[in-house]
């Protein structure tokens, strides 16, 4: 194992950084002090429809005072049990995404996205504002996603389709590209597995920032944190579209102070 010698302190949350890991944390930290102006927060009390669109016939959406809870359907391997949660709003430029997740669940399989700056392909009744063909993903099967919206996706708290270790998740990230259309070639490095983190009930602050060629992803729970990082200049860019918060079937969790900013120019 690589000796760790780098400790930044991320607010009350000490993450150990290696020596081949300084400069993404400094970028991060350059990143994270630039000046943002937040454009969109929904602290998740108030009723979700008013900043949210959903995928999903057999999703449920709920509002209290810790948050908002989401819940996919029930039924595993089944497509219209998965779900998708898209803000109303559409973003454009250097993002930075923020939020408090709580897990819900207990599943040792299947996975949470993040899906960030979403359009779709613009082509065979696949219009760029993907809420043009809503109606189309009444059934969110995966497919539609990939081979038909240009985005990127973070995946987290995720387990294999025949996973049944608890300790055995993974954090990865892609960029669809709706052309050629399928999974493969849309990998960004590196992929990271058993982060330690996403215990059920215990809420983790997540922020995202998308700038440039990096998308890192900071998260912080209790007295551990992890900061993961990918560069996007391999695949073509993006610079805009909307948030999206898919649960895979049976996945379920809560979602607290969602805030978008973008970079102040």
């Amino acid at each position: 194992m690589t000796k760790l010698v780098w400790v930044f302190a991320f607010a009350a949350v000490l993450i150990a950084v290696s020596p081949a890991h300084a400069a993404d944390a400094g970028r991060f930290e350059q990143l994270l002090t630039a000046e943002w102006r937040e454009v969109f927060h929904d602290p998740g009390t108030g009723d979700w429809k008013k900043r949210w669109l959903l995928d999903g016939r057999k999703a449920r959406v709920t509002n209290g005072g810790l948050g908002m809870e989401f819940h996919a359907g029930p039924v595993e391997g089944e497509n219209a049990s998965h779900a998708v949660l898209w803000t109303r709003d559409s973003f454009e430029g250097d993002i930075k995404v923020e939020y408090t997740y709580t897990r819900l669940d207990k599943a040792v399989r299947h996975v949470i996205l993040l899906y960030l700056l979403a359009t779709g392909s613009g082509q065979g009744g696949y219009g760029k504002d993907i809420a043009s063909w809503s109606e189309q993903r009444a059934v969110p099967k995966m497919s539609l996603y990939y081979k038909h919206m240009n985005l990127y996706h973070i995946s987290y708290a995720a387990f294999g389709p025949k996973n049944r270790d608890p300790l055995e998740d993974y954090v990865r990230a892609r960029r669809y590209m709706s052309e050629p259309g399928r999974l493969r070639g849309t990998e960004l490095s590196p992929g990271y597995s058993r982060t330690g983190l996403f215990q059920t009930g215990v809420p983790h602050k997540m922020t995202v920032i998308k700038a440039g060629d990096d998308l890192f992803m900071r998260v912080e729970a209790r007295d551990r944190g992890k900061l993961f990082h990918w560069k996007t200049s391999g695949h073509p860019p993006l610079s805009e579209g909307r948030i999206g918060l898919r649960h895979m079937w049976t996945r379920a969790a809560r979602y607290r102070d969602f805030r978008v900013s973008v970079l102040a120019r």
